[in-house]
């Protein structure tokens, strides 16, 4: 079970969450948790670590002062036993002044590089982890509480976006788990943390509780992953754009994981690859509403679930970019040069179309990241393969997902036919040949009124 941030920031929905574990423990489940930061707390962290030169000490004793205050209050208001409750506070006082000791430094040198920045963003996840192990004991549950490095997470040592090396991994998180399992007592994990070969603090990317959460799934072969949020689970659309929007109760691996990639802030983009050769199934549920079954993920859904199209997501905030020449023309390589320059300068590349004559190429990226590619693009190409770019800001992708839409004639026509009826031009299109994912580009204005279109024609059928 893993629970976010939003799930435990005050004693109510703390409570809640012990009351969830104690309930399905009583059924004689053998139960792992795994825990992200407060809600707010990384996003706090990361501000810090980006403008660490303009952060006076000032700033930094208040923000410590704040983080030890959040903490410390939800221990008063949770914590009933006397003499646990001193145990805990002084474990958070001494990661509280190890955390001032690391920032200060840092903030003297100026510079946070990707190592220390894990390192600090750490800290998130090991000050809420004891916490809830700590709730846990308090109401005559038996628990201890892990941080990813100790419960065996053994990644690469890429800082900020850390991939787990998957075997050594699952052979020490059974070996550290399965004993604790087997003495009725509930591992409680860091989420989002783990370690290099050197021993490291590294952190798998944000979300990356989930991904945490399936990892150590894979590790002790467990029946089920929740992911318990505030949601109910994975939605036909977004309920902010499509007000009649429902939840999905069974989709595939394959479709989840697209899901995730176009724009669902229900899960980390790679939460599905550890458990996607297994028979691990994966559940979204919703802690403030325990009675609804959520969405679950399957390697094998049911017939009743495979409807043609299952979702209409949409990434916003996204620029278009054309990039022509006449040194495209015929010359081998010349796409594998663009794109590692712009990998190079971590700019990421959402969706490519090139056109047959090989004369232009055109990329969708994040808005945020246009400055970077552009320049990277004047600085190494225009004037030598490329001739002319063109950008094209304040576009979305709409993609239309469903596991039915494969062989089926006519779903490119009914999705175009749909959008050209709301007079809504279609920038740029891209399908794989698995014809799992229809995506195409349009401007942000026309966005909402694309999706209903959709969602009118593929779902409320």
């Amino acid at each position: 079970m893993k629970f976010g941030g939003s799930l435990l920031d005050n004693e109510i929905k703390l409570n809640n969450v012990i009351n969830i574990i104690k309930s399905y423990y009583s059924l004689d489940n053998e139960i792992v948790v795994i825990i992200s930061a407060l809600h707010g707390i990384t996003d706090k962290i990361l501000d810090i670590c980006d403008h660490i030169k303009k952060v006076n000490k000032n700033s930094l004793y208040l923000f410590l002062e704040n983080l030890q205050i959040v903490h410390t209050s939800l221990i008063e208001k949770i914590i009933l036993d006397e003499k646990e409750k001193t145990k805990l506070l002084q474990l958070i006082n001494n990661l509280i002044n190890e955390f001032r000791e690391v920032l200060l430094g840092i903030s003297i040198l100026g510079e946070v590089t990707p190592k220390s920045k894990d390192y600090l963003l750490s800290f998130g996840e090991r000050l809420s982890t004891p916490i809830v192990s700590c709730a846990l004991n308090s109401v005559g549950l038996k628990s201890n509480y892990l941080n990813g490095k100790e419960v065996g997470i053994i990644t690469n040592s890429q800082f900020g976006d850390a991939k787990p090396l998957m075997d050594t991994t699952k052979l020490r998180i059974h070996h550290k788990i399965e004993p604790l399992l087997k003495e009725r007592t509930i591992p409680v994990v860091t989420g989002f943390i783990g370690s290099d070969q050197n021993g490291n603090i590294t952190t798998i990317g944000r979300g990356g509780s989930d991904y945490s959460a399936t990892i150590i799934a894979a590790g002790i072969n467990a029946d089920e992953v929740w992911l318990w949020s505030d949601i109910d689970g994975l939605m036909t659309a977004d309920p902010k754009i499509v007000k009649d929007a429902i939840v999905l109760e069974e989709v595939s691996v394959l479709e989840a994981l697209e899901l995730s990639m176009f724009g669902s802030k229900y899960m980390h983009p790679r939460a599905l690859e550890p458990v996607m050769d297994s028979k691990i199934a994966v559940r979204i549920r919703n802690a403030n509403n325990i009675d609804h079954p959520g969405t679950l993920i399957t390697q094998r859904p049911s017939f009743n679930s495979n409807k043609i199209v299952k979702s209409i997501t949409v990434i916003r905030n996204t620029a278009l970019i054309d990039v022509s020449g006449g040194g495209l023309i015929g010359t081998p390589g010349t796409a594998a040069k663009i794109f590692d320059a712009l990998a190079k300068n971590q700019v990421n590349i959402m969706m490519i179309s090139q056109t047959p004559s090989e004369s232009s190429i055109t990329m969708v990226v994040k808005k945020q990241d246009i400055d970077k590619a552009i320049i990277t693009l004047e600085l190494n190409f225009l004037g030598k393969l490329i001739k002319r770019i063109d950008v094209s800001e304040n576009v979305a992708v709409i993609a239309v997902v469903g596991l039915g839409m494969r062989g089926i004639k006519g779903v490119a026509a009914r999705t175009f036919g749909a959008v050209a009826k709301r007079n809504i031009n279609v920038i740029m299109i891209t399908q794989g040949s698995s014809e799992l994912n229809l995506a195409f580009v349009i401007e942000d204005k026309n966005c909402e009124e694309a999706v209903n279109a959709l969602h009118q024609e593929f779902i409320n059928v």
